[in-house]
């Protein structure tokens, strides 16, 4: 198959086109940076150079695919996320129909079913309905659960403060999952054909926060590693102070909100899908040796 991914190099990414490109596929890698193109070569795939903003260049680098693989880059400086994930979704969208593309694996989340109150997420929920709008072409939304990867996020708090913590209570229910896992779900999808419109989830473990924190705290050292939960307005207290732009934090804080109440995980639950393999203590592990 000829099959084109965006998204670099990154977390889900880099393996996806690694497991493609080692099952014989003819793989096209777009990057908006030219100095990822001799890693992409390195890989066994093709580099493409441009930005999601270039509706030309991304109907050129679909053009002639058998399927792709589509993620909203995050922007972290955007003045507003959810009309800068749109935007992302109308140029695919608009690149979509251009090219002539008919089989789309895309990268939503778990949440997504919610129109607001998930932060960062809404924007995802708005593109899957930007998708269900493209006649003739089959579209696989990939919902993954809370990425472990976040944790790191976390790693100044536990050494510098000795705790972790979020806006939600030891207590709550975290659904998680690797991005390795995230890969080989969408590697599977992308290989085989499908119809219409339709979800999958994709999720590694289901823990508390009290348990996240004891794992973790475990795997490097620090056994008495506790959860703590800090107010809506703490915790964007914090964010700020780390730097986060104001956007960000707002978001993240409403989604952890979204976390607090459950409903995040609501529609996931009435799925009831299978689990993949890496569970909280493996990802422990790689958590350890970055620490």
């Amino acid at each position: 198959m000829k099959i084109t991914i965006t998204g670099s190099l990154g977390n889900i990414s880099k393996p996806l086109a690694q497991t493609l490109v080692s099952a014989g596929h003819e793989v096209t890698v777009i990057s908006s940076s030219a100095d990822k193109v001799k890693a992409i070569e390195d890989s066994g795939a093709t580099a493409a150079i441009g930005s999601v903003d270039d509706v030309d260049f991304l109907t050129k680098a679909f053009t002639g695919a058998d399927a792709i693989y589509t993620m909203c880059p995050p922007n972290y400086a955007a003045p507003d996320f959810r009309s800068f994930m749109n935007t992302v979704g109308q140029n695919y969208a608009a690149a979509i129909r251009a090219s002539g593309v008919t089989q789309v694996v895309n990268l939503s989340s778990i949440g997504a079913h919610l129109a607001e109150g998930t932060g960062p997420i809404k924007g995802l929920h708005d593109v899957e309905h930007i998708f269900s709008e493209l006649e003739g072409v089959s579209v696989k939304h990939m919902r993954p659960a809370y990425f472990y990867v976040n944790l790191y996020g976390s790693a100044d708090m536990i050494r510098h403060a000795g705790i972790i913590g979020g806006n939600y209570g030891e207590a709550a229910e975290l659904v998680l999952v690797h991005p390795n896992d995230i890969a080989q779900a969408i590697a599977e999808e992308i290989q085989q054909p499908f119809t219409g419109k339709s979800i999958r989830y994709v999720t590694s473990d289901v823990r508390t926060p009290a348990e996240v924190a004891t794992v973790l705290g475990t795997a490097t050292g620090k056994p008495d590693l506790k959860w703590v939960e800090f107010t809506d307005e703490q915790a964007y207290d914090g964010m700020i102070q780390a730097g986060l732009p104001v956007e960000l934090a707002r978001n993240f804080v409403e989604m952890g909100t979204a976390i607090r109440s459950g409903v995040l995980w609501e529609d996931f639950k009435v799925n009831q899908p299978e689990f993949s393999a890496t569970k909280l203590e493996d990802f422990a592990k790689e958590f350890a040796a970055a620490f």
